[in-house]
């Protein structure tokens, strides 16, 4: 089976790529350089001389607080963008997975989300992705949406990367205690796909690492996970703080929790839990050292 990957020089792309080709996909990568999403005859052309039977939908524009100043690029990329795509994978009859977002829901729910849950985005990022959801129903026949959460990896900027040069340079640091979630690695869901790629079980899902904690939880487990995989010495003091104190351009979620119903009614292998996750990225950084500051 041939499968297709959009985004692929990206964070999660990247172990996307890896992981099908593992699992012994024909794996065509696209860049920004191979595909320029935002460009439909580009699309429909490099899509139909591929002729995949899947495209996996990495590519997205992801910089949540500049979408609320670049309204017009968030939505050029995840909604037209996503449409090109859409619209020429129906035209060879290739079916899709999007990858989305939990910031399609407006975080204030006492439980975990599930898939049939009303959405209701407060960002210009999660409405822009919300309507990437809209392209993928409206214009393909065969379609996965998976929404996934606090996603990093070996692979380009994330969460995990930061606090760890942070917690070697900073003496305090302060992080927030008020926002739940369930870290994601890269890895684990690049797995999920390539099972759920072998079903023909379309539909909504929402895939993270199970189990929820707050940033600052996640922060302890980092440094903890650090010291014990990398030897690394973390100096900084780290602190509980609220979101109040960290105002940011784009308002985060208090709860970005995600039940996985479908997985379960699917009866599809779930996702590890975020701790199990962190441990196996510290695995995997020990064997990349040159990754882990960058």
């Amino acid at each position: 089976m041939k499968v297709l990957v959009t985004g692929a020089n990206g964070q999660l792309g990247q172990d996307v790529t890896h992981v099908l080709a593992e699992a012994g996909y024909q794996v065509i990568g696209c860049g920004r350089a191979e595909l320029d999403i935002t460009n439909m005859e580009l699309c429909k052309q490099v899509v139909s001389s591929h002729n995949p039977d899947i495209i996996i939908h990495c590519a997205a524009y992801t910089a949540v607080d500049a979408a609320e100043t670049d309204t017009d690029g968030a939505y050029l990329v995840n909604a037209i963008g996503t449409r090109n795509i859409a619209v020429s994978a129906e035209k060879i009859g290739a079916a899709v997975v999007y990858i989305s977002t939990d910031y399609v829901f407006n975080g204030t729910s006492e439980r975990a989300y599930v898939e049939y849950d009303d959405t209701d985005p407060q960002t210009i990022y999660g409405r822009s992705k919300l309507a990437g959801e809209d392209m993928i129903r409206d214009f393909c026949s065969k379609w996965f949406i998976v929404r996934t959460s606090w996603v990093f990896g070996l692979h380009g900027n994330n969460f995990v990367k930061t606090m760890l040069r942070l917690g070697q340079e900073k003496p305090k640091l302060k992080v927030v205690n008020d926002q739940k979630g369930s870290p994601t690695y890269t890895v684990d869901l690049a797995q999920f796909l390539v099972n759920l790629i072998s079903t023909e079980k379309y539909g909504l899902y929402h895939a993270s690492n199970s189990g929820s904690c707050t940033w600052y939880e996640f922060t302890q487990a980092i440094f903890e996970e650090a010291r014990e995989q990398l030897g690394l010495e973390i100096m900084a003091e780290l602190q509980p703080c609220t979101t109040t104190e960290f105002p940011r351009p784009a308002p985060r979620p208090a709860n970005s929790t995600m039940d996985h119903l479908a997985i379960r009614l699917n009866q599809i292998d779930d996702l590890p839990n975020w701790g199990e996750g962190l441990k196996q990225f510290m695995v995997d950084m020990k064997q990349h050292p040159d990754l882990y500051l960058k």
